[in-house]
């Protein structure tokens, strides 16, 4: 053999074995692409359950064991919960638990009078002394004179002083004025295909649409479906104020968002709204006016006249502040010749009113005192029950 041939043979050689080298290196360097499709083979190897090989990521549009993903779409966020509503307090008893508040305000009645009408001997400056202890009650000149005559022939028939009968007869007397046979009830009746409409006036400052919040929370309690109207778009806060009360509880407000709306027309709005949602009572918010003022009692009629196009107006109430005393009657009676009052809620008797006022209102407008404020707190709104109202004046 030539040398030239040995070379030959032994470049050959060489070239094999480092083709043989590269072949190999290049095939240990490539992995499978194919998805693992037998049980078998997803078995063999821990990372076989995830479709890829360890420390390889799937290809763009791939999911983990090689399957073509489709587009999802994006994951909305949870809405918020909605915040929980209030569950007023039920409308009976709240008069009774309420007692001790109005009790304190009026120690006139419990202490005072009765202090005068137990003594051994009742003169003419006795008598005197007890119409005046009425009259700063806000009990009112005639109602004061008629309980003073009704005393003075009590005692004078039956001649006696014991405290407990005294009381008893004061307490009988005095329901008579507060006269339980007026009819008080502050749920108008219902009506076939419609709400029944209560319409809110009073003047400004006597805590009208707070009033309205706290008397919604007493329509709830009384199981009846609920409408507020915002029908005050003068005062910017009001429509708010009022769609607060009533969100409390669940019950949906009509309001405009224009400063200066027509209130007419709000009204109007709502009613239709209650008709359409099938509520039982539609609610509405007046603004305060003064009762002297004599364009805002005219457009306080042109509401009414409106909202009885669409539905007549079963209630209006009107919100008096019981601090007022005799001044709150000017009020009462303005009102009540234009928009024909039904009702009063009387507001604050809690603070530093006197309890004769409500004797008062009632004998000169003939108008009941259907529902008492009591304090500040959302359920210090009660329905007005006469022996309990007497019960309180004269216990302390």
């Amino acid at each position: 053999m030539t040398d030239s041939l040995l070379l030959t043979i032994i470049i050959v050689a060489v070239i094999a074995v480092v083709a043989i080298a590269v072949i190999a290196f290049v095939a240990k360097g490539r992995k499978p692409k194919t998805p693992y499709t037998s049980e078998r083979d997803a078995d063999d190897s821990p990372s076989s359950a995830a479709g890829t090989e360890p420390g390889e990521t799937p290809a763009a549009g791939q999911s983990p064991d090689g399957s073509v993903l489709t587009e999802e779409p994006p994951v909305e966020p949870a809405a918020p919960a909605a915040p929980a509503l209030d569950v007023p307090e039920p409308v009976q008893g709240r008069l009774a638990r309420l007692r001790a508040r109005l009790t304190k305000s009026n120690n006139m009645f419990s202490k005072g009078l009765l202090a005068l009408l137990s003594q051994d001997s009742i003169d003419e400056d006795v008598w005197e002394e007890i119409e005046e202890t009425l009259l700063l009650a806000d009990l009112g000149t005639e109602p004061a004179l008629e309980l003073v005559d009704a005393l003075r022939e009590r005692v004078k028939i039956e001649g006696s002083r014991d405290p407990l009968k005294v009381k008893a007869m004061l307490r009988e007397e005095l329901l008579k004025l507060v006269d339980p046979t007026l009819d008080r009830s502050y749920l108008p009746e219902p009506h076939l295909g419609r709400p029944s409409i209560i319409m809110v006036v009073g003047v400004n400052g006597v805590g009208k649409t707070t009033t309205i919040g706290k008397l919604a929370r007493v329509l709830v309690a009384e199981d009846k479906d609920v409408l507020l109207g915002a029908a005050d778009t003068f005062r910017a806060a009001a429509a708010e104020q009022l769609a607060t009360w009533g969100d409390r509880v669940g019950v949906p407000t009509v309001r405009s968002h224009i400063d200066g709306a027509d209130p007419a027309s709000v009204a109007f709005e709502a009613v239709s709204a209650g008709i359409d949602q099938e509520v039982d009572i539609v609610m509405i918010d007046t603004a305060g006016r003064l009762q002297n003022k004599v364009g805002l009692m005219d457009e306080l009629g042109k509401i009414k006249r409106v909202v009885e196009k669409k539905a007549a107006i079963d209630e209006v109430l009107l919100v008096l502040d019981a601090t007022t005393g005799q001044n709150g009657l000017a009020q009462a009676k303005v009102f009540s010749e234009v928009v024909n009052v039904s009702g009063i809620v009387l507001t604050k008797l809690d603070g530093t009113a006197k309890g004769g006022i409500v004797v008062a209102i009632q004998r000169q407008l003939g108008v009941p005192v259907k529902l008492v404020g009591l304090g500040e707190g959302p359920d210090d709104l009660a329905p007005f029950d006469p022996e309990a109202f007497v019960d309180a004046l004269l216990e302390g």
